[in-house]
C-alpha cells in the first residue's frame, strides 16, 4: 500500500515540474529569440513480481529452480531527470527596422552586462544619444573590437555580421541620406558572434540572455551562421503543442492523484477493518 502511495506521489511531483516548464513556455511565446524548454523523466528501478502462493523448489538433474511463477515488473516511481532547452530555429519576422537583427543558424550575439558578457538571440536593438548600439535592457552590443557605435541611416549589416558605414553620408544632410550613395563603404566592426560546443549546458538568465558554464565550454567561432538585418527571430514555442501538453499534464496529474487516494482508502480499510 505504501509503495503505491509513494509511486503516485512521485508522479504528481514530476507532472507539477513539467507543468511549470509548459507554463513558462506559454508565458514567453511572444518573446523575441526565446527558446522553449523540455522536461525529461527517468523511472526508479523496477522490481520483479512473482506469485507468492506458489513458492517451492523444483528439482531437475542439473539442480533446483524456483517454482514461483514470474508475473512481471512493477514500477516504483518517476523523477525529473533534466530540463533542457530546445535550440531549434524560430520563425523570422520582417520588421523593416535597421536596428533589428535575426540569426539564421546556430549561434549567439554578445552584449556587455555588469556581470560580464552574455549571449542572446534577441536582436531587437536601438541606439542611445551617444550612438551606442544597445539591447532593450540597456546593455551595449559588442563587436569584435568592443562596443559598437553607429548613427541613424548610415550603416548596414551583411550576412557575416560586418557593420558597414558610408563615410560619404552626413547624418545632418537629408539629401545625402535620400540618395543612399554607398560609394565609400567602410567596415566599422563585426558583430561578436559566438557558439558553444555543448550548447545545451548554457544557463538561462532571463530576458533572452545566456551565460556560459564550465560544462558548456568557452565561446567559439560559429559555423554556418547568418545575420539578417530588418528581421527578428520569433520564439520557437508552438502554442497549440504547449496547450496539448498542458492538458496531458493535467490528466496525468489527476490519474496519479486518484491512485494515491485509492491506495490511501485501501490502507484505511486494511487498518480499520481487516486488522480488527
Amino acid at each position: 500500500m505504501l509503495r503505491g502511495i509513494y509511486t503516485g506521489a512521485s508522479g504528481m511531483i514530476a507532472q507539477q515540474a513539467r507543468l511549470d516548464v509548459v507554463a513558462n513556455n506559454l508565458a514567453n511565446v511572444d518573446k523575441t529569440g526565446f527558446k522553449k524548454d523540455l522536461t525529461l523523466f527517468k523511472a526508479f528501478p523496477d522490481i520483479l513480481v512473482r506469485r507468492v502462493n506458489d513458492n517451492g523448489l523444483g528439482v531437475t538433474p542439473a539442480g533446483s529452480y524456483d517454482t514461483m511463477p514470474y508475473v512481471g515488473k512493477l514500477g516504483t516511481g518517476v523523477e525529473v531527470n533534466e530540463v533542457y532547452t530546445d535550440f531549434n530555429q524560430g520563425a523570422l519576422q520582417r520588421t523593416e527596422n535597421d536596428f533589428d537583427f535575426a540569426l539564421e543558424g546556430r549561434g549567439f550575439m554578445t552584449v556587455q552586462t555588469e556581470r560580464g558578457e552574455r549571449y542572446t538571440r534577441n536582436g531587437s536593438f536601438t541606439i542611445n544619444q551617444d550612438g551606442t548600439l544597445m539591447n532593450h535592457n540597456g546593455y551595449p552590443v559588442l563587436g569584435e573590437n568592443g562596443i559598437i557605435r553607429v548613427q541613424h541611416n548610415n550603416f548596414i549589416v551583411n550576412e557575416r555580421g560586418e557593420i558597414i558605414v558610408n563615410s560619404a553620408i552626413n547624418p545632418n544632410d537629408i539629401a545625402s541620406m535620400a540618395n543612399n550613395d554607398w560609394s565609400q563603404p567602410i567596415v566599422l566592426d563585426r558583430l561578436k558572434l559566438v557558439d558553444f560546443e555543448k550548447i545545451r549546458e548554457l544557463k538561462k538568465e532571463g530576458d533572452s540572455l545566456w551565460k556560459e558554464t564550465e560544462f558548456s565550454g568557452p565561446p567559439v567561432p560559429p559555423g554556418n551562421l547568418k545575420v539578417i538585418q530588418g528581421f527578428l527571430e520569433k520564439s520557437n514555442v508552438n502554442m497549440i503543442r504547449e496547450m496539448v501538453d498542458m492538458i496531458e499534464v493535467q490528466r496525468s496529474y489527476e490519474a496519479n492523484q486518484k491512485a494515491v487516494t485509492t491506495h490511501d482508502a485501501e490502507l484505511g480499510r486494511l487498518i480499520n477493518e481487516v486488522a480488527r
